[in-house]
């Protein structure tokens, strides 16, 4: 297995010198995470300032709110590409979606970073702690606050909710934005050409997206179409 430590050859690999010059330091001073990721294009910049400060880390991907299936399986196979191609374990969770639908009840109607989605990120969050607990990792973080859609503070509460109901583990709440991180984001995505998702992910973000969409005389979203290079 390749060291950890290098980075694959982006054209723009310069910039992260500035993470071996000043590496990563997670709680613990951990030198194994367990990365929670959601898609590829946010886990990407994330995996690589990572390896940049010569962590080693791991994917987990355990995202049951992905409807449907098809889009599910498009988000998992740019992960696996992703992870495959700089030498990263990769974890398959499982798509247990009636659980996810059992957890969210009676919220099918709350705002985009509302109570339906701090729901949700509790239970992917949950999930991943305990795997984390079960297999010697201390730390655990997500690649989910690197979207500016996103709100970082409601992430954080929920991975430090999880991380506390385990002794000794600690949730990362690093800004993945900062240090360029939100435009290497894009850099990346484009020179990997990501499939491109268009929506948070479950039915009821997919439900409000073309709702919107239909209001400003926009196409609804047709799945496994766009892709960054496009």
């Amino acid at each position: 297995m390749m060291p950890f430590l290098l980075v694959t050859m982006h054209s723009f690999d310069n910039e992260y010198k500035q993470y071996k010059k000043d590496p990563l330091v997670p709680p613990n001073k951990a030198k194994n995470v367990l990365l929670h990721t959601c898609c590829a294009p946010c886990c990407g910049e994330v995996i690589q300032a990572m390896k940049a400060s010569g962590l080693e880390l791991t994917l987990f991907f355990y995202n049951p709110n992905i409807h449907p299936i098809k889009e599910y399986e498009l988000r998992k196979l740019e992960n696996i590409r992703y992870a495959e191609k700089n030498d990263i374990k990769f974890i398959d969770a499982d798509y247990d979606t009636d659980q996810w639908f059992s957890r969210i009840k009676g919220l099918e109607n709350e705002p985009e970073r509302g109570e339906r989605c701090t729901q949700c990120f509790d239970m992917r969050f949950e999930r991943t702690a305990l795997y984390a607990k079960e297999n010697g990792f201390n730390v655990f973080t997500s690649s989910l606050g690197i979207s500016r859609w996103k709100n970082m503070d409601q992430i954080n509460a929920c991975g430090h909710r999880a991380a506390q109901r385990h002794e000794n583990l600690k949730y990362w709440t690093y800004n993945w934005r900062k240090r360029g991180g939100s435009e290497r984001m894009y850099k990346i995505s484009k020179e990997e050409s990501f499939y491109k998702q268009e929506y948070c992910g479950c039915v009821y973000s997919l439900r409000d997206t073309n709702a919107w969409r239909k209001k400003t005389n926009r196409k609804p979203i047709h799945f496994g179409k766009e892709f960054y290079n496009n």
